[in-house]
């Protein structure tokens, strides 16, 4: 017995997700040999009699024989579907198609969503849709691309080869190979990217025995496995359901579930237990998102893979994107229990990241810790005041992370105040890769602001050197000509020279008879002091030293010492030195 793999459908808003998944239902209804197509949780299940039927030819030309029950499509409308697909590390998907325009190439929600099934590691293909937009294309009423591009003008084909260039090139930038699938040698290693249109179904035939043939050569062994046993599932959503209580949309991945089977899942506070009271799937060609009962059957058990909405006492506080495990002898508890560590496990300081489901909580994570990001607190819910006062004293030494990201969720209002009280940002968003942005671009803002104040209050190691012939002025101000030899001056830094003698106080600095406030490394520069007289204390040629007090130093070589150079660390060794020397005098 194998089970059917699961195709999660991805794509930005208006790309055509949907469309492509109607034209599949569409086609497969009306092949001579399909059977019923049932629809569900926004999902389609295709029997392999509908696939045989649309890629017939091609099968018979590869003498390809199908050994898989069918396929499962999942349609997402957003990421929230997906990201509460997934079971402990990775997504319960097993390979998606990513649906692209043509025409508008890579939007937000297309590079969220490669972004998230690069973390996840799920396979998959792009869907390069709305061939038929393409200037001058004709509608040939053909299922293949291949064959519908073949009697196209030239100057058409050209378009669509243009267009799928580009959809390369962004694939490069974000870190894959890929190419038109009919190219392709090795689909382990590059992305296939499949032209149709879900308008007039051209591609359809190819996307479907890619999807099959992908499926069946690299995961027959693992659905196979996966097809017998306990049930084992995750939860898309939950919802109060008039005359049900409270029901959880399930995909079940593995094994069967009955009715009057418990199964455990996972709550905000522990794990918790509930009684299958009734399963109800889809009749065909219904969504389980109708809140409706009238589009449901009950039945007595479900095998993976398909959806199904569970009712049973108990189900109150189920989150979405939790495991369900059906519960028999095997420990339960711990296994739940260790997937949750795994989502919700945080670090000793960074971000408050509070959304809408484990699945989001995970993805988030996921990318933040990509990005070399820490997470100090997790929760599922919104944004109370609590959280505003755990992000600032969890980074009381850090405040450039003091935010909290609130994903799907609502923000209190006396978090809000409390926030303004205290600097703490509160970050809101409906797309994952933004909500990122914005949290790395107030970081890297917070922390360059931390660096110039830094910078305005410690002095930093330089050596300097004393232009021969450039003295404007001999005294009161002394002013002349330096280059900076290694390190950094600054306006107010004090210069010893090389027996650690303090020779005076930079009052100015000017490059090119502009004020400036700093001067580094291969700048050559003019400066004013009070104190030194040009020909005695300060001489052409001589080599000074930024004066750095023992409290500096000291940041410097501990908190502050991401700072500085390895370069200028050795020579504010040298200047220990020269100091000490002047002390010793």
């Amino acid at each position: 017995m194998i089970r059917q793999p699961i195709i999660v459908v991805l794509g930005h808003v208006d790309h055509g997700k949907t469309t492509l998944l109607d034209r599949i239902r569409n086609t497969a209804m009306a092949a001579k040999e399909a059977g019923g197509i049932t629809q569900h949780i926004g999902a389609s299940e295709v029997p392999m009699s509908a696939v045989e039927s649309i890629c017939g030819p091609m099968l018979r030309r590869m003498n390809a024989k199908l050994a898989i029950p069918g396929l499962l499509f999942i349609d997402t409308p957003g990421h929230e579907a997906f990201t509460n697909l997934r079971r402990r590390g990775g997504s319960v998907a097993d390979i998606a198609v990513l649906v692209v325009d043509i025409a508008k190439g890579f939007e937000p929600q297309t590079v969220e969503a490669i972004e998230i099934l690069k973390e996840y590691k799920t396979p998959f293909i792009v869907a390069a849709n709305k061939v038929d937009l393409v200037t001058g294309w004709r509608n040939t009423q053909l299922k293949s691309f291949v064959e519908a591009l073949t009697q196209q003008q030239d100057y058409v084909a050209s378009e669509v080869e243009s267009k799928l260039f580009e959809l390369v090139g962004r694939l490069s930038e974000l870190g894959f190979s890929s190419e038109r699938f009919d190219r392709i040698k090795d689909f382990t290693k590059e992305i296939a990217i499949v032209p149709l249109s879900a308008k007039t179904g051209e591609g359809i035939a190819e996307l479907l025995m890619l999807v099959t043939g992908l499926a069946q050569r690299f995961m027959e062994a693992e659905l196979d496995a996966e097809a017998s046993g306990p049930g084992r599932g995750s939860i898309l959503e939950k919802k109060e359901i008039t005359g049900l209580g409270t029901t959880i949309d399930v995909i079940v991945y593995g094994g069967t579930l009955h009715v009057n089977d418990t199964i455990a899942f996972a709550t905000p506070r522990a794990v918790a237990t509930a009684k299958i009271r009734t399963l109800l799937r889809p009749k065909p060609m219904r969504e389980m998102r109708e809140s409706s009962g009238s589009g449901f059957a009950a039945v007595d058990m479900v095998s993976a893979a398909c959806g199904v909405r569970i009712s049973g006492n108990g189900l109150e506080e189920a989150m979405p994107g939790s495991l369900v495990i059906q519960v028999t002898d095997r420990d339960y508890r711990s296994e739940i229990e260790e997937e949750m560590h795994d989502v919700f496990g945080v670090d000793e300081y960074g971000v408050v990241l509070k959304a809408d489901s484990i699945g989001s909580i995970e993805a988030i994570s996921k990318l933040l810790e990509s990005g070399g990001y820490k997470t100090g607190k997790k929760g599922i819910g919104v944004v109370t005041r609590r959280d505003v006062v755990d992000a600032f004293t969890l980074n009381g030494a850090h405040l450039e992370y003091a935010a909290v990201l609130a994903f799907g969720v609502a923000v209190e209002d006396d978090a809000k105040e409390a926030a303004r009280l205290s600097n703490v940002s509160i970050i809101e968003g409906g797309i994952i890769y933004k909500l990122i942005d914005d949290y790395k671009a107030l970081v890297e803002s917070r922390q360059r602001e931390r660096s110039q104040l830094i910078e305005s209050s410690i002095v930093f190691p330089g050596q300097i050197e004393v232009m021969p012939n450039t003295c404007f002025r001999v005294s009161h101000p002394a002013i002349f000509g330096v280059t900076v030899m290694r390190g950094r001056i600054r306006q107010g830094y004090a210069l010893v020279n090389d027996a650690g003698v303090v020779i005076g106080r930079i009052k100015g600095i000017q490059n090119e008879k502009v004020p400036v406030e700093t001067a580094k490394r291969g700048d050559s520069v003019a400066v004013s002091m009070d104190e030194p007289t040009f020909g005695r204390q300060v001489r052409e040629g001589q080599i000074l030293y930024t004066r750095v007090a023992g409290t500096d130093e000291r940041l410097l070589r501990g908190e502050y010492s991401g700072l500085i150079s390895q370069e200028e660390l050795a020579l504010l060794d040298e200047i220990h030195e020269v100091v000490a020397r002047g002390k010793e005098k």
